[in-house]
C-alpha cells in the first residue's frame, strides 16, 4: 500500500493572508486524516510564511497516523524535531530564502554533515527521508549516509511528463528500484497530481509514500478536500 501524505502549507498560507484563524490548519489536519489521509505533511519555514511554529506543535497533539516535518537541518529544526518526535522527518536542502524545494541535496558534499544529523534523529527514535534527485549516485551516496528512506524530487518528472511520460519516468523507475535493491524505502513528492499520479505509480516501484501538497490543494477548491483525498488515493 502506498501512503498519502498532505501537506497542508497552502492551507497556512490562505489563513495568514488574512491573520486570524480561518482556515483553522489544526483542524484542516485533524480533517485530512478522518477523510483518509495517511499522514500529514509540513515545512515550517523560518519566516513562517505558513505553517508557524504554533502549528506545528498544535498538530502534533492530533496525529495518530504519520507526522511528516520536512525542512532544512539547522538548529532550529533540529530543535523542533526532538521536542515533537514526529513519525519522520524529510531533510531538504534548501536554505530559507527559497520559495520551495527545487533540488535533491548534493549527498556526496554533505555527506559528513548528513550522516551527524541522521545520527542524532535515530537517536531521537524518528524516521529519517532525505529528498534526492533521482540518479544512480545520489541513490548510492544516500545508502551510505543510514537514511531510512529517500524522497524522490519529482519537479523534473512533472514537467516532462506531459512532452513525454515514457521518457520522464525513466530515471526515476531506475532510481527507485536501486534504492529498494539497497533497502532503501522510496518517498517521491514535488508536482505530483491527479494527471501524473497513477502512471508514476505504476512505473516507479518500490513506492511507499507520496507527499503532495499545492496540486491536492488546488484541486480541493474544485472538488472539496474529501473527494479530494478520496481521488489521490485511488490513483494509488
Amino acid at each position: 500500500m502506498i501512503h498519502l501524505s498532505v501537506n497542508i502549507n497552502k492551507i497556512a498560507t490562505i489563513r495568514n493572508a488574512r491573520g486570524g484563524n480561518l482556515p483553522d490548519v489544526t483542524q484542516f489536519a485533524i480533517d485530512c486524516q478522518r477523510y483518509g489521509a495517511d499522514g500529514i505533511t509540513v515545512h515550517p519555514r523560518p519566516d513562517e510564511r505558513h505553517i508557524t511554529l504554533k502549528d506545528v506543535y498544535s498538530i502534533s497533539e492530533h496525529i495518530h497516523t504519520e507526522f511528516n516535518i520536512e525542512g532544512y537541518p539547522d538548529d532550529r529544526y533540529m530543535k523542533i524535531i526532538k521536542e515533537i518526535k514526529p513519525h519522520q522527518a524529510t531533510l531538504v536542502p534548501d536554505p530559507p530564502n527559497v520559495l520551495t524545494s527545487d533540488n535533491g541535496w548534493n549527498v556526496e558534499k554533505e555527506m559528513d554533515r548528513l550522516k551527524g544529523i541522521i545520527d542524532q534523529l535515530h537517536e531521537n527514535g524518528t524516521r529519517v527521508s532525505i529528498f534526492v534527485n533521482a540518479d544512480e549516485k545520489s541513490i548510492n551516496d544516500a545508502v551510505k549516509t543510514g537514511t531510512d528512506r529517500i524522497e524522490l524530487y519529482t519537479g523534473p518528472f512533472a514537467s516532462e511528463f506531459t512532452k513525454d511520460p515514457e521518457s520522464a519516468i525513466q530515471n526515476y523507475s531506475k532510481a527507485a528500484l536501486i534504492a529498494g535493491q539497497c533497502g532503501l524505502l522510496v518517498n517521491a513528492g514535488h508536482d505530483l497530481n491527479l494527471d501524473n499520479l497513477n502512471f508514476f505509480k505504476e512505473n516507479v516501484k518500490p513506492l511507499a509514500e507520496v507527499s503532495i501538497g499545492h496540486a491536492l490543494i488546488s484541486d480541493a477548491l474544485y472538488f472539496g478536500i474529501e473527494n479530494t483525498i478520496k481521488r489521490y488515493k485511488n490513483c494509488l
